[in-house]
């Protein structure tokens, strides 16, 4: 019976046997466990056992054990120095002899970053110049190719591995994806084979950008007489219904069993426990996910966050056709239309307007995950192309994801002034961000939205239509009616009281703070409240005197010149102009150039 294998090795015996390439650098998730043969194991076990199972000689190298022989058949020359020495230069030539010289011969170098690392040549050591000319004339060599031997270099990110490695056009590279939705429903049963189906496919579902020795670790179950102590303390409140009491026989019985609990506490369970099942597959599908983000958060070094929206369109004053825009849009994406829903989103316009405050709405919105990427550039060598790759390798496994990046053109400037100085590492990251944002096999699962005040400075190439295919623009309240919806929406957001009433009020409160933020907004209400807890009341209501006197105290900072140029780059670079407030809609593209050019000159060298 033919053997299936996952995808990716499928693809690597079909290139090998095609005679593509003798030399393969294996790349992604390759420190993961793979399920064949009723067992989980190691990917260099598996491809030990079920695709390089013919080799008469397999051998697996890494820097820190050595040389391994899985299989092994006759004599091998210098089998002594093989077996006792570790580090490159002693190793690399005794198996440049075997691979030369035996036949039939197959070598797994694991961690190949560590014995051909990335970097500049100039700050090599003798022995990685011998490493990476070494596997360089490897893949070169027609003994290779005649006597049937094969060499696979194992990394997780290919840019950290030298790129005349890499680049090689005789080096075939294949790359291992987190596992599918079929291999982690898979993965799921072999962990606990007692769940039935609907369990299983739930659970495979949730655990999606998670690898397989991850899904392993947390739908293990614990060992007799461990449980999460949250379920525990559910379980003994279901006994004894004081919450108080609950939590302190929650953390005096730590390691007990629930039959242990109820001996000790005197009280037998309720029928089922007090557990309903549909409050127990909750407990449990909250507990994973929580899990999850822990295990992808600390897989990515803290350079991404998930987002925890707590609140929807409902808090968002104003904007109401920036706000219909994204609501369509959510629409599409819950109801699985995919081919309507954009690849990216830019949100545009200066400080202060909601731009964050929106995209987390929308993720609220949507159903979809939120994360936010950190600042993953690094000043070492290499290592902000490895923790972009990191990044976007986790975002395509957890798909129906939103990537937030704020401040996008300090992320993916110009790639000019700014990737002249720094070894072209801008313009490479630009490129491979641009290439990921165009992959259409992404649209409705990977939504990224990019927010800046200055898309001037963003690459041009990555605002076009295909990767950022809507541009929304946030601007300043225009009239004393859109600054209404935004305080009675700030109200409801840190759910104050107040018996101001509009239009009855606009005079006296509204119409002076047109052409604020909606972060001065923001600061004033706190303020109105401040004044209002002055006069000593725990739950106060705001009035119109709170407001004023919070008006007449705030100083908002403000650089008119270049929140206008902010303004007026929103509007340029606005999908639509029914977005546009009417002081900018019926603004020609003629006047908005010449106004912009006349504003980046007396702004020069401001932010």
């Amino acid at each position: 019976m033919t053997k299936t294998l996952p995808s990716w090795a499928d693809e690597l015996r079909r290139r090998y046997l095609r005679g593509e390439a003798s030399l393969f650098v294996l790349h992604g998730n390759v420190h993961d466990t793979i399920l064949s043969g009723g067992n989980l194991s190691s990917v260099s076990d598996f491809l030990s056992h079920s695709v390089l199972e013919k080799k008469d000689i397999l051998i697996r190298y890494n820097v820190s054990t050595g040389c391994r022989f899985v299989r092994k058949t006759g004599k091998i020359d210098a089998l002594e120095e093989l077996l006792l020495q570790r580090s490159p230069e002693k190793v690399l030539p005794v198996l440049e002899r075997l691979l030369y010289l035996g036949n039939n011969v197959g070598l797994i170098v694991e961690h190949a970053e560590m014995v051909a690392p990335a970097g500049d040549v100039t700050f090599f050591s003798e022995q990685d110049r011998m490493s990476v000319v070494t596997l360089q004339r490897w893949s070169l060599a027609r003994e290779l190719e005649a006597s049937d031997n094969v060499v696979l270099l194992l990394t997780e990110v290919p840019s950290e591995l030298h790129p005349k490695i890499v680049a090689n056009p005789r080096v075939a590279a294949v790359r291992i994806p987190m596992p599918t939705l079929d291999e982690r429903r898979e993965i799921v049963r072999h962990v606990n084979p007692t769940l039935d189906p609907g369990w299983v496919d739930c659970l495979a579902d949730i655990t999606s950008g998670l690898k397989g020795v991850q899904i392993k670790s947390i739908l293990s179950p614990p060992p007799p007489g461990e449980e999460d102590a949250e379920s525990r303390f559910r379980f003994i409140k279901s006994l004894v219904g004081d919450e108080g009491r609950a939590r302190k026989l929650a953390a005096l019985t730590q390691g007990m069993s629930r039959e242990e609990i109820q001996d000790l506490i005197g009280v037998k369970a309720p029928a089922g426990n007090g557990v309903e099942k549909s409050s127990a597959l909750d407990d449990v599908l909250r507990l994973i996910s929580k899990r999850k983000r822990e295990t992808i958060e600390r897989e990515c070094f803290g350079l991404i966050e998930f987002v925890d929206s707590a609140h929807d369109f409902g808090v968002v004053g104003g904007i109401e056709e920036v706000k219909k825009e994204l609501s369509l849009v959510a629409k599409n994406i819950r109801e699985g239309r995919r081919s309507r829903v954009p690849m990216g989103f830019l949100f545009t316009g200066p400080m202060g307007t909601g731009k964050t405050f929106v995209a987390e709405a929308f993720v609220k919105e949507s159903g979809l995950t939120g994360i936010k990427l950190k600042n993953f550039r690094s000043k070492w060598v290499g290592a902000t192309e490895s923790n972009l790759e990191r990044i976007l390798g986790v975002v395509q496994g957890i798909g129906n994801v939103v990537v937030i990046i704020d401040e996008a053109d300090r992320s993916f400037g110009s790639g000019g002034d700014e990737g002249d100085g720094d070894g072209g590492t801008s313009s490479r990251v630009v490129a491979r961000i641009k290439e990921f944002m165009s992959d259409t096999s992404n649209r409705g699962r990977v939504l990224f939205v990019l927010m800046t005040n200055r898309p001037d400075k963003l690459d041009i190439d990555i605002k076009r239509a295909g990767r950022l295919d809507r541009k929304i623009p946030f601007l300043y309240p225009q009239s004393a009616e859109e600054v209404e919806h935004v305080l009675l929406a700030l109200v409801r957001k840190h759910r104050l009281k107040t018996n101001v009433e509009f239009p009855r009020d606009r005079e006296a409160l509204s119409a002076h703070i047109v052409g604020y933020s909606n972060a001065d907004f923001e600061a004033l209400v706190l303020l109105a409240h401040d004044r209002a807890l002055e006069k000593g009341e725990t739950d106060p209501t705001l009035a119109l005197e709170h407001f004023q006197q919070a008006i007449g105290d705030y100083l908002p900072s403000r650089d008119v010149e270049m929140l206008e140029y902010m303004e007026l780059l929103a509007v340029f670079e606005a999908s639509n102009r029914r977005m546009l407030p009417a002081k900018y809609a019926g603004m020609t593209v003629d006047d908005l150039q010449q106004r912009l050019a006349q504003l980046k000159l007396s702004c020069a060298g401001r932010r």
